[in-house]
């Protein structure tokens, strides 16, 4: 083979030979005229590149098209520049950020004066449609830093990028039409090919994500190759619109945000505390069962602790400012696991003690940025459901089987399927390469051994040891951060834990952090989102809403609810406005029951029953048989 000519290794073991500089589309068009007319882009070393990308080496290569899961990325992609190419028709002055591929879909930021409003972005989505329609080829083009500075000279935000470009690093402009943009890549081949997208909403956001910097106005939107596959989308959208938990949370009065307390943090209402309530009960009673001790330890502690922990090396940014007292500084603390750390080094630990459970409902703090603060999903000051798990390093194994069993006995209560990852060493960590290879082993060991599927989420652990992430997906399909199980051989190191083994010498033990539910707060507005603000009967703030058909009735309905509250069950008598009015309140707050007593109830010892969604239909029920109905289904804490 001379020496202008490169071989391509095809994912099926074949070799084609191709002119040096060829590039991933003829690549396709040798294969076919079929994969050239679906091909998006390529894979090549891991690494997604366009079609037009040049080969100067030997390579093996995979074709992508709409079927591979990594071409959705370079089609949103696309999608935001042929955005960016809309807006600055339209408004030539914008000035110009990024505009990546998300999880969602896309966005792209802008430099402009004025929000964008609804109708801007219907204008620019019908622009996008033309530009669709006009079909310009994605252009790639390598260019100096000095010819960027000036193809970009009237783009500062983009002029500021560059200048962080090292001399040697390849620069990559791409033109589609009348738009240039500084960008990476890959793209699809033309504009033709973003056939089925939508512009979802606009938002500020600070550029670099830094509060400091000028504000910017970034449009969100998201493609797919399938038109039914968008339909779907927009409709879970819409879906996930209704199950809102801050408009729900508003309209079944379980909490609120108040400017004077301070954004992200969250007031509990009576109704909110009872769900909370209920969750606290369930799991204090699960893992004292699993073997665990309460503890309680202080909100505020020395920041000697945390230079002790590392969290003021490595988590200080996300900390809230330090207090003086007495010549001492103290911090609101951001995690628990220095107080339990504490509690056993309060006395000498001797191998019989082991292992050691601490578990604590713990309010934490930590400073977040206003822009990312959403009800009670991220928030400023949080409880967690907190335990460490202090244990000799052969009794690691079977901890962390314990461990996977309370997981699934806890979202099992609750209706949640699973996925679970495993997240490694970050860039910015404690401890070697050794302790971490050895504890991410110890994870993947024990969750290959029980049969269990997870994926590698690579430099998504702690900073002090890698962790199992349990990831929830609700009633529409989403994912929701759950319960993490973290082993740390690094704290105790930092602490210097010891126990006196069998040996009669002093060694160090291991330590387990875990979450069931992770933030209180966030679990649930989770599960206001997952029922739809509809709880099961255990978890509902008001159980069965009593409702005399007039007030001759009252007497027999006031004696309902007390037999009902006796036996356990959350009861509230509505006397007051028509009936209409108070089953439209019922309804409205998403009560599981309604006892409707009239003059044959009352006559006959039974109640009108209404339940949760059957709509006008009722059943009438002998008294002690509903009051035994509902009571069972609180104490079996029954799903349906």
């Amino acid at each position: 083979m001379s020496s202008d000519q490169i071989r391509i290794t095809l994912p099926n073991g074949d070799v084609l030979e191709l002119p040096a500089g060829s590039t991933p589309g003829e690549v396709a068009a040798r294969i076919g005229p079929g994969l050239a007319k679906a091909a998006v882009a390529a894979v090549i070393a891991g690494e997604t590149v366009d079609l037009m990308h040049p080969l100067h080496e030997d390579a093996a290569i995979r074709i992508l098209t709409d079927r591979d899961a990594e071409a959705l990325a370079v089609l949103r992609h696309s999608a935001a520049h042929i955005l960016a190419t809309a807006v600055r028709e339209l408004r030539p002055g914008a000035g110009i950020g990024f505009g990546p591929a998300i999880d969602e879909g896309f966005y792209y930021d802008f430099d402009v004066d004025e929000p964008f409003t609804p109708e801007d972005l219907a204008v620019f989505e019908k622009k996008m449609e033309e530009v669709i329609a006009a079909d310009h080829p994605f252009l790639r083009r390598r260019v100096s830093k000095e010819e960027a500075r000036g193809l970009f000279q009237d783009d500062p935000l983009k002029l500021e990028r560059l200048e962080e470009f090292s001399d040697d690093e390849v620069i990559t402009v791409y033109e589609d039409g009348p738009f240039l943009d500084l960008c990476r890549g890959p793209h699809v081949p033309s504009t033709g090919r973003l056939k089925h997208f939508k512009l979802l909403s606009g938002a500020g956001a600070y550029w670099r994500g830094d509060e400091k910097r000028q504000m910017l106005q970034r449009i969100y939107g998201t493609a797919f190759f399938k038109k039914d596959d968008l339909a779907e989308h927009l409709h879970r959208l819409e879906e996930a619109k209704k199950r809102d938990h801050r408009r729900l949370g508003r309209e079944l009065d379980l909490f609120s945000t108040d400017e004077r307390v301070g954004p992200g943090l969250i007031l509990w209402h009576p109704r909110g505390a009872l769900v909370r309530m209920e969750i606290e009960n369930f799991e204090r009673e699960l893992i004292m069962r699993h073997g665990y001790e309460l503890v309680y330890t202080p909100h505020v502690m020395s920041e000697r602790l945390f230079e002790i922990s590392g969290h003021l090396a490595n988590f200080a940014e996300n900390m809230f400012g330090a207090m003086e007292v007495e010549g001492a500084r103290y911090r609101p603390k951001p995690m628990n696991c220095p107080g339990h750390i504490a509690v056993y080094q309060s006395r000498q630990r001797s191998y019989r003690d082991l292992p050691i459970r601490m578990a604590e409902f713990g309010t934490v703090y930590r400073y977040e940025r206003s822009g990312v603060l959403h009800g009670m999903l991220r928030v400023r000051g949080f409880t967690q459901d907190d335990a460490h798990v202090f244990c000799t390093p052969d009794q690691v194994p079977n901890e962390i089987e314990r461990l996977l069993d309370l997981v699934d006995e806890m979202l099992r209560a609750f209706g949640y399927p699973y996925t679970v990852e495993l997240a490694t060493k970050p860039e910015k960590a404690l401890g070697s390469d050794e302790e971490w290879s050895r504890a991410e082993a110890v994870l993947s060991d024990t969750l290959n051994g029980r049969g269990v599927e997870f994926e590698i989420d690579e430099g998504g652990g702690a900073f002090y040891g890698p962790k199992l992430d349990f990831k929830l997906i609700d009633a529409i399909g989403r994912k929701w951060q759950g319960p993490t199980v973290q082993l740390d051989f690094n704290l105790p190191e930092r602490f210097e834990l010891e126990y006196v083994a069998e040996d009669n010498q002093n060694h160090r033990p291991v330590m387990l952090h875990r979450v069931l539910v992770g933030s209180m707060e966030r679990f649930v507005g989770g599960l206001i989102e997952h029922y739809a603000g509809a709880f099961p009967t255990w978890l509902a703030p008001e159980q069965v809403r009593v409702l005399p058909i007039s007030e001759q009735w009252e007497e027999s309905a006031a004696d309902l609810v007390e037999r009902l509250e006796a036996a356990g069950v959350r009861a509230h008598l509505q006397a007051r406005e028509t009936l209409n009015y108070r089953i439209r309140e019922a309804e409205t707050l998403k009560i599981p029951y309604m006892g409707v007593v009239g003059e044959r109830e009352a006559e006959n010892g039974t109640v009108a029953v209404r339940r949760r969604g059957a709509g006008r239909k009722q059943e009438v029920m002998d008294r002690q048989a509903f009051i035994d109905q509902v009571a069972s289904e609180v104490r079996s804490r029954a799903l349906g």
